[in-house]
């Protein structure tokens, strides 16, 4: 028989739940103990069973009544291993699984045990000990078992080996759900997404974890569109949704900028009454961050009866990508007098703050602060925010010294950033010396030849520009393509450099027309000197209004009506020409445009910017 039977519970134990206190369960031991019931090993094992896996705080306590307990039964030890394998000391599981080895019953391990000791090997990241579990389960016949196979699929998309998973898979004649939904999972966590699918789209039932699985693993890998359409047919086929498939469907609006399918999400779970965990919660203040709405963000922030520092992280990082620093240096004020310590992840979004507005010595203080009073020791991507601080501040010759007083290699980021500070102080010398550092730990990477040859596009040295380009040919880097996403009518529609291929592109080349006859009568100059190509000025312009976000925005133009914000998602830099023409569409045309580039929000509005020239 099972050693995780079903036995109807004595209601003395029943009444132990996951809110029950020390002192409830104290109460309810003793009377356990006066009655007698605690002799009884099968009772015995359920309230130990009841404690460990009712509330992980408890733990010790059921290690206690363990301690006393006589002839503990098998199903008692699988209960505290599987207890522990959920919880923050995983180690100790291999502590019971050592007394079932040893026990003077002779008690032997089942398909039960194994396959909660894989799920710990899986908790504790550590492959060696996972070879010795499969080793173990091998020896006592339980490879074949099903809750063991779909165990192991877990175990090794932990551990990054995705061959491994493939080999328990094909290894299994007739994969049930669950080990089916195990591999669907494995293969979308670790960008597989392609088998994933087939997969996914040849099981004959799916529960709600495989459409969970399939969607995260869409928007894990940056497909969030196919995430957005899977949920669509998810719905469509009646499935249940909880809070893991909203989880993934708002970090995929946030990805796109998709407001509106974000705000869809949020009434969602308003009107289904879903839990607003503090997963939840975090993904929607993200959401409506990454979609330049920050009202909204705070609105579901402060609406949070319980909040973590990845929710107050969330917030700051989202005032910080919106360009507003004060507000952002305010709240992590109020994060630190509500007694939340802050981790990497909120420094990161305070000094992205400092730098987005220029505050220099603030940034440089709380830089500080990290190792001398929270003891974090401060990761490249901290390093890459001070050089970014020092150089967007025009303190180029700081910066440089930053980078070579770091303890620890400069990275392409911490290099990219003083870069870009040479690019807008037109400092070639050590826009040179940047580029070179950069191309030296990156050979291929494109925006260290970029912007160097805008550096010298700027200063009209087009034999040097020359030979940036003619570099990049020979080491076959190529430019990452522009690309630029807009939300309309409920759809997601996206826009590359000179893209020609959208149904409505007769439509939109007029828009471009009056675009550029507009800008022209408010005095518009296109700025051609970045424009790498050695051709006439008039194709120069020509260029230059084909890149993604102007194809966008006149697609935003003529399909959203006259009061709706246009709302841009792209995934470069934006640069300094299609920057200064949106400034004034945004005038001319009298819309707020906002633009969510790589580094930051710009909300454009009545011909100006909210970065104020600062990105």
């Amino acid at each position: 028989m099972s050693s995780l039977r079903s036995i109807a519970k004595h209601p003395t134990i029943s009444m132990v739940k996951p809110c029950t206190t020390l002192r409830e369960l104290k109460q309810i031991h003793t009377q356990l103990f006066i009655n007698g019931l605690l002799n009884n090993p099968h009772l015995a094992g359920q309230f130990i069973a009841s404690i460990a896996l009712n509330n992980p705080n408890n733990l010790y306590y059921s290690n206690q009544v363990l301690d006393h307990s006589q002839k503990p039964t098998l199903f008692t030890f699988n209960s505290m291993i599987r207890a522990h394998s959920k919880s923050s000391t995983p180690h100790r599981s291999f502590y019971f699984y050592s007394r079932i080895l040893h026990s003077i019953d002779n008690l032997a391990p089942d398909n039960y045990t194994f396959t909660f000791l894989v799920r710990t090997s899986a908790q504790l990241l550590a492959p060696q000990i996972g070879s010795s579990v499969y080793c173990a389960l091998v020896k006592y016949g339980f490879e074949h078992d099903p809750h063991v196979q779909s165990g192991l699929i877990y175990m090794y998309a932990e551990f990054g080996d995705l061959v491994a998973c493939h080999r328990v898979f094909k290894s299994i004649c007739e994969p049930d759900l669950v080990c089916q939904t195990a591999m669907v999972s494995a293969c979308a966590k670790m960008g597989d997404v392609g088998f994933a699918r087939k997969l996914f789209d040849k099981m004959s039932q799916k529960d709600p974890i495989a459409w969970n699985a399939m969607i995260s693993g869409y928007t894990q890998c940056g497909q969030s569109r196919e995430a957005l359409t899977l949920f669509n047919l998810m719905q469509r086929e009646g499935v249940k949704v909880n809070e893991v498939s909203m989880v993934s469907i708002l970090s995929a609006c946030a990805h796109l900028g998709a407001l509106d399918q974000g705000r869809w999400a949020h009434v969602y779970i308003e009107r289904n009454k879903l839990r607003m965990t503090l997963t939840l919660g975090t993904a929607l203040i993200d959401m409506y961050s990454k979609c330049g709405n920050m009202n909204k963000a705070m609105e579901a922030f402060w609406r949070m009866e319980e909040k973590n520092v990845y929710t107050w992280s969330s917030a700051i990082g989202g005032l910080a990508m919106n360009g507003a620093g004060e507000k952002c240096l305010e709240l992590f004020s109020l994060m630190k007098q509500d007694g939340v310590q802050p981790n990497e992840v909120t420094f990161v979004s305070v000094l992205r703050g400092c730098s987005m507005v220029g505050l220099v010595e603030e940034g440089h203080k709380h830089f500080v602060s990290m190792s001398e009073v929270y003891g974090i020791e401060p990761q490249l991507e901290h390093y890459g925010l001070m050089v970014d601080l020092y150089g967007r501040a025009g303190r180029l010759d700081e910066a440089l010294n930053f980078i070579n007083s770091m303890p620890v290699r400069p990275h392409v980021g911490a290099w990219g950033a003083l870069l870009n500070a040479c690019k807008i102080y037109k400092n070639m010398e050590m826009g040179e010396l940047a580029s070179r550092k950069m191309v030296e730990i990156e050979a291929k990477n494109h925006g260290a030849y970029v912007l160097l040859s805008n550096i010298y596009a700027d200063t009209k040295d087009w034999d040097r520009v020359s030979n940036v380009r003619q570099t990049m040919n020979v080491k076959g880097v190529r430019k990452q393509p522009g690309c630029s996403v807009i939300e309309a009518g409920g759809e997601v529609h996206e826009f590359f450099v000179g893209d020609k291929s959208h149904p409505r592109y007769a439509e939109i080349q007029v828009m471009l027309g009056e675009i550029a006859k507009r800008l022209k009568l408010l005095g518009y100059v296109a700025n051609t000197n970045p424009v790498l190509f050695d051709i006439e000025e008039e194709e120069k312009e020509d260029a230059l209004c084909m890149h993604s976000e102007k194809i966008a925005i006149a697609f935003g133009l003529i399909s959203l009506g006259p009061n709706v914000p246009i709302r841009i998602v792209k995934n470069l830099r934006v640069c300094w020409d299609c920057h200064d023409a949106t400034k004034m569409i945004s005038k001319a045309f009298n819309r707020e445009i906002i633009v969510r580039d790589r580094n930051r929000f710009h909300h454009f509005r009545d011909g100006e910017c909210s970065c104020k020239g600062y990105w």
